[in-house]
């Protein structure tokens, strides 16, 4: 019988996990957090691995699929990360949901969460309020991030120059007639969320609507939560009330996200 040694075994971490596993995720993250392609001189330059240990790490992602060698050499994530990304976005709504519900309680309004998807917003959460008013959001629905809290508290985080190559792409089409349509207006709008910690969507999507916003903070993909009511009920002296609860719960949701397990409100 033979008996494996010591050196065959995988490596651990300082913290008791399998060191190549941690290398590989963090090697995937630096990826996107580079655009999704690179050298692998970059990551050697960026991760402090040597090539050696970085070319073994890589061929075993290709292998699985969860990164590709473009024709250029460099590295690119591959199309199983798509159906994981999926998931976790799915997950991620159903995590937010406790934290939605205390925002319904506490504010008595419909509360949501969104992410950026590509140059889009996405509803992958919603909590309604018991009132009988319908918004427009719904989990799944798609919208441009110019014309909504969300998407104005996602991109405050964003500089100047990547909002307006995605303003260029996606263009600023009017929802209603005080939508934001200029690239310098929104720019301005967004210097606000900065300054006040919050966004605003001012009958913006819809007449008759406000919401406010605020980002998850150190959330796992850009996420914002968000709630909706009638402009008549969401005043400026209701604001002062509820942007506390909303930055509260935010920053808790942050917190339980960045934990192992579910997370519970």
């Amino acid at each position: 019988m033979s008996t494996s040694s010591a050196s065959d075994a995988p490596a651990k971490s300082a913290a008791g996990g399998v060191q190549s596993l941690e290398r590989a995720f963090d090697l995937l993250e630096r990826m996107a957090d580079a655009g999704g392609e690179v050298g692998l001189s970059e990551l050697s330059a960026s991760s402090g691995l040597p090539l050696p240990t970085i070319h073994r790490l890589m061929r075993t992602l290709v292998a699985c699929g969860y990164v590709r060698q473009q024709p250029n050499r460099r590295y690119a994530l591959g199309p199983r990360l798509i159906r994981l990304g999926e998931s976790a976005s799915r997950l991620l709504g159903t995590w937010a949901r406790p934290y939605l519900a205390r925002l319904v309680e506490e504010t008595g309004e419909t509360a949501n969460m969104a992410l950026l998807d590509g140059d889009e917003i996405v509803y992958v959460a919603q909590v309604p309020s018991k009132h009988s008013m319908r918004m427009f959001t719904e989990v799944g629905r798609r919208v441009l991030p110019h014309s909504t809290g969300v998407g104005k508290a996602l991109l405050a985080t964003t500089s100047d120059d990547e909002v307006r190559a995605l303003l260029s792409r996606t263009g600023m089409p009017a929802a209603t007639e005080k939508t934001i349509t200029s690239p310098e207006a929104f720019l301005a709008a967004l210097q606000e969320v900065r300054t006040h910690g919050y966004a605003v969507d001012d009958n913006e999507q819809e007449l008759g609507v406000r919401c406010l916003a605020v980002s998850v903070p150190d959330s796992p993909t850009a996420a914002a939560i968000s709630i909706s009511g009638p402009a008549g009920r969401v005043t400026d002296a209701a604001t002062e009330k509820i942007v506390p609860v909303l930055q509260q719960v935010a920053a808790e949701l942050s917190q339980a996200l960045a934990t192992s397990g579910t997370p519970t409100a």
